[in-house]
């Protein structure tokens, strides 16, 4: 039985909150403030947390009188926060069938748009302590190995390589989000983890040391589609619209690009 870590309840659907912008007042979330401010409150999964935090920065200097407020956390827990009537006014997934719960409720103001592709590496300690060298390594016994849950995106992915390559993995915890993976291995918690290429990447970029990174081939059988939508019933449709279009144009696909994401 897997061992679920992370709050994947109450708790998990909370989300990671990271402003944006210098002010910490949203204005009623999805509002205005006074004196015609306007917070656009944005959910993503947690695995473009960098890339659109930048995003975000650039959005805010293009928007006078505008602040972004994004929320990070697993997919699942997003759309459900939105299906239990959370605001918010766009919607970035870490692949389509989560974005999917979100269309099929109603919520979706229009068509997401597929914006970017990732796909899964494995990250061990430094000093890789249980030797990792392929994907097959994964299933060893006494092998400790982090995975995302399976209802999260990242943690879908990992079932699927499992299912194409006969590789069965037990897993000693699975997170409520990717970042949490990385965090178990890089602490030494675990001996490896599957998160996206794009984590690792930013994880070397900050600190060339924190991990040991292994591509394999067989990620090519999970490869996740990233789309995002304006939410309906935002009080700035125009404006959810605007920041869904700085996701999918030429500057913020420079962005997601430089950090590992694929083309949609």
């Amino acid at each position: 039985m897997r061992k679920l870590s992370g709050a994947l309840g109450a708790l998990a659907l909370v989300g990671t909150l990271a402003l944006a912008g210098c002010s910490s007042d949203d204005g009623g979330a999805s509002g205005q403030d006074s004196g015609g401010h306007q917070t656009l409150v944005v959910y993503a999964a947690a695995s473009l947390t960098d890339t659109f935090t930048q995003i975000a920065h650039r959005f805010e200097a293009d928007h006078a009188g505008v602040t972004v407020k994004l929320s990070f956390a697993g997919s699942s827990d997003l759309v459900a926060q939105l299906q239990e009537g959370a605001p918010a006014d766009v919607f970035a997934s870490a692949d389509e069938p989560n974005m999917k719960k979100l269309t099929d409720a109603g919520l979706a103001a229009g068509d997401p748009v597929p914006f970017a592709t990732n796909v899964l590496t494995i990250v061990t300690p430094p000093d890789d302590p249980a030797g990792i060298t392929s994907f097959q390594d994964l299933g060893k016994s006494g092998v400790k190995v982090d995975v995302c849950a399976p209802q999260v995106p990242c943690g879908n992915a990992a079932k699927e390589v499992e299912e194409a390559t006969g590789v069965t993995i037990k897993p000693v915890s699975e997170e409520s989000k990717v970042t949490d993976v990385l965090a178990k291995v890089t602490s030494g918690e675990a001996d490896a983890g599957l998160v996206y290429v794009t984590d690792a990447k930013g994880a070397l970029a900050k600190d060339p040391d924190a991990l040991k990174q292994i591509d394999f081939p067989e990620s090519s059988k999970a490869v996740n589609t990233y789309p995002v939508v304006a939410v309906k019933g935002s009080k700035h449709a125009d404006l959810a619209k605007e920041f869904v279009a700085a996701v999918t144009g030429e500057a913020g696909q420079k962005v997601l690009q430089d950090a590992g994401f694929g083309a949609p």
